[in-house]
């Protein structure tokens, strides 16, 4: 797990792959070996029941066949909107061993992303032949009537519709399908073995990042670098070392491969997530392990207690507030709170638990260690720079990736720890002074009274400078006055002075974005701008 990408910028093959004909390559090979070693053990858990590791290795297999027979071949773009579970998991690698790329479709997106998505893809791959998505979808595209429901259910996908694109489908037959249309669970019934085949450093899986229609961003990924982000995670958590069986609880399908590629048992969170239903599968399930962004943990930490069955809690995707990281240590005093810092072109980079990154907190935002691996460098302006044998292989578009450019501006501290102090992206200016709201918001948010902190500027179009905004949601323990007083006491001995806000808001909650919960700072500079005096 030391390798880094060579001179040219292609990522690194990762673990080598079995050689001969018949070798699966990537996860669905690992799945086939534990299936070799342990077939009756749990691979997956869900509403349906136990997928053992002999059953999810025949259906990939058997899946894989059937697709290559039906006419899809290494090379061919598969447009995917499954949403993640037994059926996304057994679809998605099987796609993967023809040696197809698997090109992730937001239904969420709107028309111009979805249009400018698709441009890439033709752009940088083989034109989409196939389409994998749920049967309800489609049947609901399939009527103007149907079309319209999806729109107000805030789902857009054109390709839906499209009559040049193969179907395969998942769910039962609905009216309104085509004729044509391939069914993924009869295709994972078929006995007759495939003949695997497949480059694992050919594109395997393509995931789109941007929030933009102006200029999208899709991450490409092989089956060796997915692997090797797999094993790093796995290895970082030390599931192989975990006493006993190994359950991992959620609807993310990056952090499912982790485990599984471990041999441990992947417990489906179905999408939406409710807080309820997620932890009633919890204590069912006997989950060990689960993920979540802060802002989902915190919804699970609202809705009831916590099993003590889990001895691990993995918190990423967006910025952890101290607040959310000390409730997580009171429901749980024995488990491992551990936040992991990745991006979806490497994942993870580092991992750090609650404890120290609170006790950081002041000092800015303790990402931890570069894993294992990883190398990290700072740029002349001091963004984070990183190389890692799980990176990503390219861009679409823009060709491969020789290091990764986070965004984040970092420091690297005495102990060879990355501090992160913010998005490059997010600077304000006032006057001279560069201010990264990132470097200051974990010592805010560590304030008596403070659950959330965010920093966002609002232009002032008599200087031409920004007005500094701080908002704060409370954690309920002041009144808001006194919360407020406390903040213009304890802010200047707590951030630097040319730092300080301008105005201060108490927000009953920050605004969101994406699946990831981030603080969507536009919607909250426009927010603020409103409430201006």
């Amino acid at each position: 797990m030391n390798g880094t990408p060579d001179p040219e910028g292609t990522a690194p093959a990762g673990p080598a792959a079995p050689t001969g004909p018949a070798a699966p390559t990537g996860l669905a090979g690992r799945i086939a070996d534990h299936a070799r070693r342990t077939p009756d053990a749990a691979a997956l858990l869900d509403a349906r029941g136990t997928l053992t590791y002999a059953e999810l290795a025949q259906r990939i297999a058997s899946t894989a066949n059937g697709l290559r027979a039906a006419g899809m071949s290494a090379g061919d773009t598969v447009l995917f909107a499954v949403r993640p579970g037994r059926d996304a998991l057994v679809l998605g690698l099987a796609v993967m061993t023809v040696g197809a790329a698997v090109v992730v479709a937001d239904p969420g997106a709107g028309a111009e992303l979805d249009a400018a998505r698709g441009h890439l893809v033709t752009e940088r791959l083989t034109a989409p032949r196939w389409l994998a998505a749920e049967s309800w979808l489609c049947a609901l595209a399939a009527r103007t009537a149907g079309r319209t429901l999806l729109r107000r259910l805030g789902l857009n996908l054109p390709a839906l519709c499209d009559p040049a694109l193969r179907l395969v489908h998942t769910g039962p037959r609905l009216p309104g399908l085509p004729p044509d249309a391939l069914c993924a669970a009869a295709l994972a019934r078929t006995a007759s073995e495939p003949a695997y085949e497949g480059d694992p450093d050919r594109p395997a899986l393509v995931v789109f990042t941007s929030g933009t229609t102006a200029r999208p961003r899709a991450v490409v990924h092989s089956q060796a670098t997915l692997l090797a982000g797999a094993d790093l995670l796995g290895e970082s958590l030390g599931l192989n070392a975990v006493p006993g069986p190994v359950v991992v609880h959620s609807e993310q399908l990056m952090i499912a491969f982790a485990f599984l590629a471990a041999g441990a048992t992947w417990s489906t969170a179905p999408l939406p997530v409710r807080p309820k239903r997620f932890l009633r599968d919890l204590r069912r399930r006997r989950a060990t392990h689960t993920f979540g962004t802060p802002a989902s943990l915190a919804r699970l930490l609202d809705a009831g207690r916590l099993p003590d069955t889990l001895g691990t809690v993995l918190l990423g995707a967006a910025p952890a507030p101290p607040p959310i990281l000390r409730r997580l240590q009171n429901a749980l005093p024995s488990a491992r709170i551990a936040v992991v810092y990745g991006a979806t072109e490497m994942l993870p980079i580092a991992m750090t638990g609650a404890g120290d990154k609170l006790d950081h907190a002041p000092h800015g935002d303790l990402a931890g260690h570069p894993l294992p691996g990883v190398t990290a460098r700072l740029n002349d302006e001091g963004e984070l720079l990183l190389r890692g044998p799980h990176l990503a292989i390219g861009y679409l578009g823009d060709g491969p990736i020789g290091e990764l450019n986070t965004g984040d501006r970092a420091r690297i501290d005495a102990e060879g720890r990355i501090v992160l102090l913010g998005r490059t992206k997010d600077m304000l200016i006032r006057g001279s002074f560069n201010l990264y709201p990132g470097l200051y918001e974990p010592a805010v948010a560590a304030l008596p009274g403070v659950a959330e902190a965010v920093i966002v500027g609002v232009p002032d179009p008599q200087t031409a400078d920004e007005a500094v905004v701080l908002a704060v949601r409370p954690d309920g323990s002041l009144p808001q006055a006194e919360l407020l007083r406390s903040l213009r006491r304890e802010l200047p001995r707590t951030i630097d002075h040319a730092a300080l806000p301008d105005r201060i808001h108490c927000l009953p909650e920050i605004p969101r974005r994406g699946r990831t919960e981030k603080p969507d700072r536009e919607r909250l500079r426009a927010l603020v701008a409103e409430e201006a005096p």
